[in-house]
Order: structure tokens, then C-alpha cells, then sequence
């Protein structure tokens, strides 16, 4: 399967920022508190001028109508709205949370981005991505991410009461958890297709989650990929850490 080139949303730093940093696939639940918890004090005490959110934040996301009623996807719109409050937050959709809509992201003053994104700054051009578009080996998931990214499905599914959109949810996760095992052959990004998407994007560095393989990947002699971690304050070692990007290029920042 190829991978048509996209897109491209835009963003322009203004003069004044120094900093940004870049997260992804925290898989925000509530059956995990820590990592919540560890998510909240990161969002409060970070020093960076705008934080990035690469996609999957949530575990799994059924409709906005979810965060109306007290619970946690609640507190997650209140730790959103606070740090909204402070600095920029800009946020693409994951895997997971492709149902996040955004009347819900402008209630908690996040941008949403176009995935993927071309962030200017530092004198350089960043392209952001969540990045389960280039896994062009994964066939099935990417006839799957046709077919719900279409308005015509999410509006069918969004129709459906609240309790069944869980229940469906919990299977889809259940059914996803099952092709990350180690025997599954799960896709990495394809190199080319990386290429192709930073030539047409005039970038350099293309910055990435999904794959919970962090790492940095030379792809040519100028240009490369980094790869974000994912989130879980409860492993042996935890893994909690950000992307930052300044002057100086990108550096990873443990918070654990």
C-alpha cells in the first residue's frame, strides 16, 4: 500500500518562544492513575513555551459526550483547560483517539493540527506526525483507518448510545492490544514514505509516535525521524519523557 502525500498543516512560532516539547501515546486511562498522575504534574510544571501532543493521549476516545459527566475524561479536560491557560497546547489524532472532536479541544483551548504538521521554529521546519499513516506494511490497520476516518462512519458511530460506543471501544483496544505482541511482525515507518512526506514538506526532521519504539533514524544524509516514547509511570523503569526542541536541536527529557 502507498502512502498518497498529504496535507500539510502549518504552524509558525511566534519570535518569542524559546522551547516546545512533544509527547505522544501516553494511553491516558483511568485503570492507570499513575500515569495520570504523572501526565497532570508534567502539563503544570513544564517550563516549555507550547506543548505538542503526537496522538494517542487517550487509551481509547467514543465521543466528547464522555467528558460532559464527571469521571475521567472529566479530569483530563480540566488538566487541558489549565494548561491551555498558561502556554499553547496543540494536539493531532492518534490511533485511539481519532474521535476526539473539536468542539471538545476548543472548550479546552487546544489547537488541533492536521496530521501531519509542519512546525516552524528555531530556524528550522519540523514536520510532526502521529505517524500510523507511514506504517505502510500494516495493511489491515490502514483499511481500518480509512473506513473510520470517513464522516460518514463517525457519524453513524458517534449516533450510538454512549454505553455500546464503550463496549466497541474496549474490543477495538483488546483487538489492537493483541497485534502489539512481540510475535505479531508489528509495521514500522516506512522509510521511504518518510522521505517523500519531509521533501514535499521541505523539512528535515520528521517527529513521530506510534510505534512505542523510541529512537532516532538517519534516512538520508540530512534527514532523520525521532521517534517518541510512549507513557507508563508504572514500568520497571517508568517510562515518562519528553522531546525537546530549541536552538540546539531536540533532546529527550526524562521525568521520572
Amino acid at each position: 500500500m502507498d502512502a498518497a502525500l498529504p496535507r500539510f498543516g502549518q504552524v509558525l512560532a511566534p519570535p518569542g518562544w524559546r522551547s516546545v516539547e512533544l509527547i505522544s501515546d501516553l494511553h491516558l486511562q483511568a485503570s492507570e492513575p499513575a500515569t495520570f498522575e504523572a501526565w497532570r504534574s508534567y502539563m503544570r510544571d513544564t517550563a516549555a513555551d507550547a506543548v505538542f501532543i503526537l496522538g494517542d493521549l487517550f487509551e481509547v476516545w467514543v465521543g466528547d459526550d464522555a467528558a460532559a459527566q464527571p469521571g475521567f475524561a472529566a479530569d483530563c479536560a480540566a488538566v487541558l483547560q489549565a494548561t491551555s491557560a498558561a502556554r499553547p497546547v496543540f494536539f493531532l489524532h492518534g490511533n485511539r483517539d481519532f474521535l476526539v472532536g473539536s468542539a471538545f479541544l476548543q472548550s479546552c483551548g487546544v489547537t488541533l493540527l492536521e496530521d501531519p504538521s509542519v512546525l516552524d521554529f528555531a530556524g528550522r521546519r519540523w514536520l510532526l506526525s502521529h505517524g500510523d499513516a507511514l506504517c505502510l506494511a500494516d495493511t489491515d490497520y490502514l483499511r481500518f483507518r480509512q473506513q473510520v476516518r470517513q464522516a460518514g462512519w463517525q457519524r453513524d458511530f458517534l449516533a450510538k448510545p454512549l454505553a455500546e460506543r464503550q463496549a466497541i471501544g474496549r474490543a477495538m483496544r483488546e483487538q489492537s492490544e493483541a497485534r502489539k505482541q512481540p510475535d505479531s511482525g508489528w509495521a514500522d515507518v516506512d522509510s521511504g514514505a518518510a522521505l517523500a512526506w519531509l521533501a514535499a514538506a521541505g523539512a528535515d526532521v520528521l517527529v513521530h509516535g506510534h510505534t512505542h519504539r523510541p529512537a532516532r533514524h538517519a534516512l538520508d544524509a540530512v534527514r532523520e525521524r525521532i521517534v517518541l516514547t510512549d507513557w507508563d509511570a508504572s514500568a520497571v523503569p517508568p517510562r515518562l519523557q519528553a522531546l525537546r526542541l530549541d536552538s540546539a536541536g531536540a533532546q529527550r527529557i526524562p521525568l521520572a
